[in-house]
């Protein structure tokens, strides 16, 4: 006897992948995932490949991620899946200090993110 399964929150085409305490600013992060909002996969994955930011390694492994479960968990096609969503979403911030002048201090924040790609299956224009 197990619980019964939870019914699933996307349409049948559409696949997602998160990638949660991404260590990088929201804000930069979205600079990131501005880049392939709305792309082919394939095209998104290649422009994650020559991006000169640190954290497009980090998106460009939840987008394979993301195609993999399309791929393995809901039998889609790889070549016609396109980022559907790419969303950005906060996380914790780790509050540290610095020494500065006279004795003060001075905050820092270590601001975390989290990432969230949906993949979906597009019908190939004929």
């Amino acid at each position: 006897m197990s619980k019964p399964k939870r019914e699933r929150s996307l349409p049948d085409n559409e696949a997602k992948a998160v990638a949660r305490m991404l260590r990088v600013s929201p804000q930069k992060l979205n600079l990131v995932a501005q880049l392939i909002r709305g792309r082919k996969a394939s095209a998104a994955l290649a422009d994650l490949q020559f991006s000169r930011k640190r954290i497009a390694v980090d998106v460009k492994k939840c987008l394979e991620s993301a195609i993999a479960n399309a791929e393995n968990n809901h039998d889609l096609d790889v070549d016609d899946l396109i980022v559907s969503e790419a969303h950005v979403g906060k996380g914790i911030v780790l509050k540290r200090f610095a020494a500065r002048g006279r004795g003060r201090s001075g905050r820092i924040f270590k601001p975390f993110a989290q990432l969230t790609i949906v993949v979906r299956q597009v019908e190939a224009s004929a």
